[in-house]
């Protein structure tokens, strides 16, 4: 078999493909994968190949399958190359739920929200007593977790678009789909070809199944009309089977109250719509009430996705570099509670900018745009709200500081990804962070 791109998820398939006694040629185009360090005990192993900087193209050909990693595009030489062979291609994500096969999955999917309300999700499972794992696109691949010497009995999934593409057997037992926006379009020709990747989170869909969408998003709704299961519905504006009563600012699960709004302490409406799904996902494998609140009064906010980072100066700074699309920055701004500076910009990922706009005008200070998409927000936002353009991000979090008064935040949230600066957005966020003088 052949395994292609080396990140997290590669050596975790190879590994798990080593153990079980198959041949494995593992590869990827950079000679510096984001693997490093792994890459020299995989060599090692017994029966496998490796090599970076190529993929050699007649090895590809002749194996009897492909194990993908996420981050490598469909027209990537060596997935071409195997298509033109017949070699099956798979994700990483199906390989490790193969391994895992019987073990109770809830898996999550959606534009926006899913690394939260995964780690949403395993935390209120292992809240109540449960021995729960999140894996997947939230950093643990599926095949490091078969790696391991002792199941779980419940799987959380992060599932990308990416990840579904490739995963024909991939068939949780309860699913959530938080939330449809365009995104990825520098790798999806249209929104339509992104929103059939994320419906094959269905795929496999019977009676026994259930899923917990969002009501108030209607490309959701459209979506799961005719899904096989239960489906079960969380709303912020409307009574569901959870819903959040603004009336009395509390989380409710159908008609028991579950949380107060301020026992949650996450930032944003968003937020209170991903502990909604989550908890009304957990409930389905069992949790009562009671441990529900209990756990949703104890999770804290993920690194990078609005994570107050400190307060300098009476100024707030908070790191939002998960947010790499449009979608996710309108979010952030949404949940803005005071004036604040935005940093925005990285790589383009094609959308334009202008939705931006008026959502930043009555309380943006300044925009400050940089990156290789910093021309284009200067050319979407120029004129409708406050910008500079600037140039290395010691630069960018200079400018914002000063831009800033007491009271004020400066927020983090790019609408890009991190590549023309950063290898990810984990270093983009370390690096505000380090900037911001937070401790």
């Amino acid at each position: 078999m052949a395994v292609v791109g080396l990140g997290k998820s590669g050596v975790a398939a190879t590994r798990l493909l080593a153990r079980a006694g198959v041949r494995v040629y593992a590869s990827d185009a950079s000679t510096h994968p984001y693997a490093g360090d792994a890459l020299a005990a995989l060599r090692v192993l017994p029966g496998v190949s490796v090599d970076t900087g190529r993929h050699d193209l007649a090895k590809i050909r002749a194996a009897t399958a492909v194990v993908v990693s996420p981050g490598v595009p469909p027209e990537a030489e060596a997935l071409v190359a195997a298509r033109e062979a017949g070699v099956p291609i798979f994700s990483e994500l199906e390989l490790g739920f193969r391994e895992l096969r019987g073990t109770r999955c809830i898996a999550i999917t959606g534009t926006n929200g899913k690394t939260t309300t995964t780690a949403l999700v395993a935390h209120l499972l292992q809240e109540a007593g449960l021995r729960a794992e999140p894996a997947g696109n939230i950093g643990r691949p599926l095949s490091d977790v078969a790696l391991a010497s002792e199941r779980p009995e419940w799987l959380a999934v992060e599932v990308s678009s990416f990840q579904l593409h490739d995963s024909p057997g991939f068939a949780p037992n309860i699913g959530i789909l938080t939330n449809l926006a365009p995104d990825h379009l520098d790798r999806y020709p249209s929104v339509a070809a992104y929103y059939a990747d994320k419906q094959l989170l269905f795929r496999n869909a019977t009676h026994r199944d259930t899923w917990v969408v969002n009501a108030d998003d209607p490309a959701v709704l459209a979506m799961t009309e005719t899904v096989a299961g239960a489906k079960l519905r969380f709303s912020l504006t409307t009574a569901a089977d959870a819903w959040y009563d603004r009336s009395t600012r509390s989380l409710r699960l159908g008609g028991f109250a579950l949380a107060g709004r301020d026992t949650l302490q996450l930032l944003g409406d968003h937020n209170v719509a991903n502990a909604l799904a989550a908890a009304l996902a957990v409930q389905q494998a069992g949790v009562d009430v009671a441990r529900l609140a209990r756990g949703l009064a104890t999770f804290r906010a993920l690194p990078h996705r609005l994570e107050p980072v400190g307060e300098v100066g009476g100024v707030r700074f908070i790191n939002d570099s998960k947010a790499t699309n449009i979608a996710s920055t309108v979010v952030a701004i949404e949940a803005m509670d005071r004036p604040f500076v935005l940093l925005l910009g990285g790589r383009h990922k094609g959308e334009p900018y202008t939705r931006l706009a008026p959502l930043l005008a009555p309380r943006c200070r300044l925009v400050v745009a940089y990156g290789e998409a910093g021309p284009l927000v200067a050319h979407d936002l120029e004129g409708r709200v406050p910008i500079e353009r600037g140039t290395t991000f010691e630069d960018v979090v200079a400018r914002a500081r000063t831009a800033a008064r007491p009271g004020d935040a400066v927020l983090l949230s790019p609408a890009c990804s991190s590549y023309d600066m950063f290898k990810n957005y984990e270093e983009r966020g370390a690096a505000f962070r380090r900037l911001a003088g937070a401790p």
